[in-house]
């Protein structure tokens, strides 16, 4: 057996590699979302200012261990065996979570999500030792159930606390600043860089580096001492060198930025790394003390007590070193953490544009609901109040690098803060998370900056829902998953373990697949000329800009409509249930894109010329309705023969078969010709296309007037008569459709 338990501790070893690379994806959002979205430097640059922080945070880490060795359970009531069956369950249910919610872009936390599912694990062996045998033992006795509640309450607190100081602190940044901060900037950037970098060094020394594994107890004491005097120095020579870095011409916002952006990842890879490589070092420890047991000849090994683990742990410093080299590489390679920052980066950006949620009804309550209390406030605040802060909000002045998504004053108060509430949380020993706090902080700022708009705000609503949402949902989830695993493994024994095993395995790269895959999508759809509009201040060049936008999505639209007609109409005569039911799943999909597209062109619009805008809206509106009139005729043609074909009914009569394939054609032909004039621009050919397109309609009149003149000659085909009836008249209708895209692309095109 202990050949047995070895491979187990190996095959830990290996999912703590796997939590390590999919943990960093995940908790990346801590400390890159300011940066990346005020552009403070190129994401290159702030992965190797992160990376410098995480690798310093790891190798001086204290490990924080005693979480996973007796801060959930208490380890004398359980057998070495249970244990090691607890700690594969952990890592197995930690690496599927955390994968799932990296692939969705969902910033969760790694603390809540470890937390739990040793409580679920440790739980449900508890329960079943209670019901199996007569130990007299109550539950409290297994489980540590204060760690688990202060968890949950520090979950809301840290949410709400986050937001609205985030809220409050950032409006009276704004009212000091305007969006146009770099006026008078000399008389305030001396105060604001000392203020920053000080709360950044504070943050350090209480949450960071006081608790690394090189501190002595006389340098922490030391530390708790003279944290004022410390701070009060660090105030008064950080405002000095940022006056003078200012003087000679240093960006100090930049550097503030860069500077918390650093000091941030060093704290969570300092303090959070026992969330990746905790369970692993444990199952470890505990194999020492089986072999020592196997060599001193203890009978059943597998069955003594291990409450060694009570006491306090100490981490080798290669496991240490080894982690920072992982996180670092996975951090640079992972394409699931800039998935993780869009999300947040997308909620507090500053432009409307693409949003990733949207809509929700509690969304629209709570819009409805602050627009009441904005319009009382309005009406209790005299005039000249109002105009003055009006100027200190507008936007029109804002100074962001291109495609940034806010400017570098709120990226400043968004580390400044969420590093002063995590270290005073960590002051009154309150297990604040880093995730949450960081995020909420953001959603704050970007509230209080009013990037939360009329046209974005019950969108980003419904996307901070989603993610608060996903913060419970994951107590939840690694509870119940964990406890499931553990049971499985209990009960079934190692090859119940070794299924879950490779179950897992095979999980994780399906996911990984179907990732890049949905990546690659996204990349493909994801165009320079909307970045370019977004980011564009010259009214006329957005025009341009937005014409050729319309033309590249049009494109897009007629290439995917005209395909899938032809595999639809092949498919029916064909009887292929298979590409009729994958026709009829991806309908709905796109239908959604077509809406999402729609928004973006609306949003692009509102950034040209008024007059331009106004002159254009209703070609931009027509055109909308005749790609998704498109999709509705698709739809409705695709649900019947599914059906038709699916219920193994009659076919189609070849004579049908051959009348109809040469209309495909020329229906297929009509995209093909719309395509390429819209591709070479020559929107004087619609004419003609136009006037095939009308005489294709005629013909498909005549063709289902003869059909129906003798459709009682053949009583047992009616079913799938009324199905070809229905195909015609639907095709007739998208042909209608083409001709009032091609109309509206012509009349967009020459608007000048």
């Amino acid at each position: 057996m202990e050949t047995l338990y070895l491979c187990i501790v190996i095959f830990l070893f290996a999912l703590a590699i796997l939590d390590l690379s999919i943990g960093v994806s995940n908790d990346a959002v801590n400390f890159l979302n300011s940066a990346v979205g005020a552009k403070a430097g190129t994401y290159k640059t702030v992965l190797i200012v992160a990376a410098i922080g995480i690798f310093l945070g790891s190798c001086f880490s204290n490990g924080m261990m005693d979480l996973t060795r007796h801060g959930i359970f208490q380890p004398e009531h359980f057998t070495f065996a249970e244990l090691m069956n607890i700690f594969l369950a952990v890592m197995v249910a930690d690496i599927i979570l955390l994968d799932i919610f990296n692939s969705l872009g969902l910033p969760t936390s790694t603390t809540v999500s470890r937390v739990f599912e040793l409580l679920g694990a440790s739980f449900t062996l508890a329960a079943v030792k209670i019901i199996s045998t007569d130990s007299g033992l109550p539950i409290a006795e297994y489980i540590n159930t204060d760690k688990a509640l202060t968890v949950i309450i520090a979950i809301f607190l840290s949410v709400a606390i986050a937001f609205f100081f985030g809220a409050l602190v950032q409006y009276i940044t704004r009212l000091i600043f305007s969006f146009n901060f770099h006026k008078n900037l000399k008389w305030k950037i001396g105060i604001f860089g000392g203020l920053c970098i000080t709360a950044i060094i504070y943050f350090m020394l209480i949450k960071g580096i006081k608790d690394m594994s090189f501190m002595t107890p006389e340098f922490k004491a030391f530390i708790d001492t003279h944290t004022g005097i410390i701070v009060l120095i660090s105030f008064v020579a950080t405002s000095i060198l940022s006056q003078l870095l200012y003087a000679l011409g240093v960006n100090v916002l930049r550097v503030v930025v860069l500077f918390g952006t650093m000091s941030l990842a060093m704290a969570f890879a300092g303090n959070d790394l026992v969330n990746f490589i905790g369970v692993p070092l444990s199952g470890f420890e505990i194999f020492g003390y089986f072999r020592e047991a196997v060599d001193q000849g203890v009978a059943n090994p597998e069955l003594m007590s291990m409450d060694r683990l009570n006491g306090p742990s100490q981490t080798p410093i290669y496991f240490l070193i080894i982690s920072g080299v992982v996180m670092v590489v996975s951090l640079a390679r992972s394409e699931k953490a800039k998935n993780v920052v869009k999300t947040s980066v997308s909620l507090s950006s500053q432009e409307g544009g693409d949003e990733m949620f949207g809509s929700s009804s509690a969304a629209r309550h709570i819009v409805r609901f602050s627009r009441n209390i904005g319009e009382w406030f309005e009406d209790h605040t005299s005039h000249k109040t109002r105009q003055w802060i009006n100027t200190r909000f507008d936007t029109n002045e804002a100074i962001m690098p291109e495609g940034a998504a806010f400017d570098l004053v709120r990226a400043s108060i968004n580390l400044v803060l969420a590093g002063l509430l995590v270290a005073l949380g960590t002051s009154f020993k309150l297990p604040l998370s880093t995730t949450y706090v960081t995020f909420m902080v953001a959603m704050g700022t970007s509230l209080a900056d009013r990037a939360w708009g009329r046209e974005s705000a019950v969108f980003r609503i419904t996307g901070v829902i989603s993610v608060i949402g996903g913060w419970l949902v994951t107590a939840g989830a690694s509870f119940i998953l964990s406890a499931i695993i553990v049971s499985a493994m209990h009960l079934g024994g190692i090859y119940v373990s070794a299924v879950i095993v490779v179950g897992s395995i095979v999980i994780l790269v399906k996911n990984d697949v179907d990732f890049k895959r949905k990546a690659k999508a996204e990349k493909a759809l994801k165009d320079q000329i909307y970045a370019d509009i977004v980011a564009s201040k010259d009214r006329n060049r957005t025009w341009v800009l937005l014409k050729k936008y319309i033309a590249i999505n049009e494109k897009e639209y007629l290439q995917y409509f005209s395909e899938t007609f032809k595999s639809l109409t092949y498919a029916f005569l064909n009887e292929d249930v298979k590409t009729l039911r994958k026709i009829n799943n991806s309908l709905p999909k796109e239908k959604v894109i077509v809406k999402a597209i729609r928004r973006k062109q609306t949003m692009a619009l509102r950034k040209t010329e008024p007059r331009m805008a106004i002159e254009n809206n209703t070609w931009l509106h027509l055109s909308y309705n005749s790609n998704q009139q498109m999709v509705y005729c698709l739809m409705r043609m695709c649900e019947p023969c599914y059906e038709h074909v699916d219920n193994n009914f009659a076919p189609l009569s070849n004579e049908i078969k051959q009348q109809f394939e040469p209309l495909r054609d020329e229906v297929l032909n009509l995209f093909q010709r719309s395509i390429e004039l819209i591709g070479n621009e020559d929107y004087d050919a619609t004419v003609a296309v136009r006037n095939d397109a009308d005489k294709t309609k005629s013909k498909i009149s005549q063709m289902r007037k003869e059909l129906i003149s003798h459709i009682h000659e053949d009583m047992d085909s009616y079913s799938v008569i009324f199905v070809y009836l229905n195909m015609l008249q639907e095709t007739q209708e998208m042909i209608s459709s083409l001709r009032h895209n091609l109309r509206a692309m012509r009349k967009i095109e020459r608007e000048s």
